[in-house]
C-alpha cells in the first residue's frame, strides 16, 4: 500500500512540475489602452438595457 502511494505521488509530481512554469502570467504593460473594447461593451450594455425597457413598457401597456 505504501509503495502504491509513493508511486502515485511521484507520477503526479512528474506531470505537475514541468507544467508549473506555464502557469505564470507575464506582467501587463503599464500604459495599456482599454478604450476600444471597453467602449464597445458599454455601448452594448446600454443598447441591451434600452431594449429591455422598451419591451417592459410594451408589455405593461397591454
Amino acid at each position: 500500500m505504501k509503495n502504491k502511494l509513493i508511486n502515485i505521488t511521484l507520477l503526479t509530481l512528474c506531470f505537475l512540475i514541468p507544467v508549473l512554469p506555464l502557469l505564470a502570467q507575464p506582467t501587463p504593460p503599464q500604459n495599456a489602452p482599454i478604450d476600444g473594447g471597453l467602449s464597445l461593451l458599454i455601448a452594448g450594455g446600454v443598447g441591451y438595457g434600452v431594449k429591455k425597457i422598451r419591451e417592459k413598457r410594451k408589455n405593461d401597456k397591454l
